[in-house]
């Protein structure tokens, strides 16, 4: 299974700028980014303005990626109005992290069964760290409301925010209001049947070119997380599309289903119509919620 961060590839998100705001359909919206010392953790701060009661998004990155992989959805995210987190984890190598590309995962991706709430479990105790330390830091803690908090992952980053939300038990975090899992490797989770105990809706966005995760998301993900639950598969996306060095293509999608999701579930807006259809970059999209069912899904194209 080829991963997120195979050499120069991580090394590539370090220096790959913003996709540009206007493509993403928030023209006019300025966002300010920092990368700040914060809970022991080297952490990227985006917002779009020093407000009070923002609501809230912590990021986890890929393996072998870093807290600015993603910048083109982060900076959306935080154009819309959140105030978003991003932590270097132990295995980063591009942002300022220390880990080397040739550094293997703590278990085989390709043996999901010989993982446990063991692995990893340094990611988990980083997300708690930081937002303890966002809760009562004098720069944020007038301006994040954690009433309204979210979580977000990219592919181990997925697992990560998966596991917190309730799929790994002992890792469970209080107050998670919603989970946006992008392309996230669930596969320990499916293998040991505990997606049953997410606690916090859920959106899990995969790919037609993301072969080693999404077929994954599609025949036991999606199908074992209790609804609230969405499912949206963008045509042409491969496994770095949410990633900065991804095709852009996909991008005005990911953005337009991420932010929909996060407004109704964690910031509480009344929900977008786009959460039960299918734009035409979208392949398949499946949803189980208050607001209905499709069933198997419908195409976009």
């Amino acid at each position: 299974m080829k991963w997120i961060g195979p050499g120069p590839l991580a090394a590539a998100l370090c220096v790959t700028g913003a996709a540009g705001i206007g493509l993403l359909g928030l023209e006019g919206a300025r966002t300010s980014e920092q990368t700040i010392s914060l809970a022991g953790l080297t952490v990227t701060v985006w917002s779009r303005a020093e407000t009070a009661s923002q609501p809230v998004v912590v990021f986890s990155h890929g393996f072998h990626g870093c807290s600015t992989q993603s910048r083109f959805l982060m900076q959306a995210l935080a154009a819309d109005g959140y105030l978003v987190f991003a932590p270097n984890h132990a295995d980063a190598t591009c942002g300022g992290g220390s880990a080397k590309w040739t550094d293997p995962p703590q278990q085989p991706f390709g043996q999901p069964r010989t993982w446990t709430d063991a692995t990893f479990r340094d990611r988990a105790s980083d997300i708690a760290r930081l937002v303890a330390a966002i809760r009562s830091d004098s720069r944020f803690r007038a301006r994040a409301d954690f009433n309204r908090f979210a979580l977000a992952g990219h592919s181990l980053g997925g697992y990560t925010v998966l596991g917190l939300a309730g799929a790994w038990q002992t890792w469970e975090m209080p107050d998670v209001r919603a989970v946006l899992a992008l392309s996230p490797y669930d596969q320990p989770f499916v293998a040991n049947a505990t997606l049953d105990g997410l606690s916090a809706p859920v959106m899990y966005q995969g790919g037609t070119l993301d072969f080693g995760i999404t077929p994954s998301l599609k025949r036991g993900g999606y199908d074992d997380s209790p609804a609230p639950k969405y499912f949206a598969e963008f045509s042409g996306a491969g496994h770095l599309a949410w990633t900065n060095i991804g095709r852009q293509d996909p991008r005005a999608d990911i953005v337009a289903y991420s932010v929909a999701f996060l407004d109704h579930y964690a910031r509480g807006a009344s929900p977008d119509p786009l959460l039960t259809r299918a734009r035409p970059g979208v392949a398949l999209y499946r949803y189980e919620s208050e607001l209905g069912s499709n069933g198997a899904g419908e195409s976009g194209r």
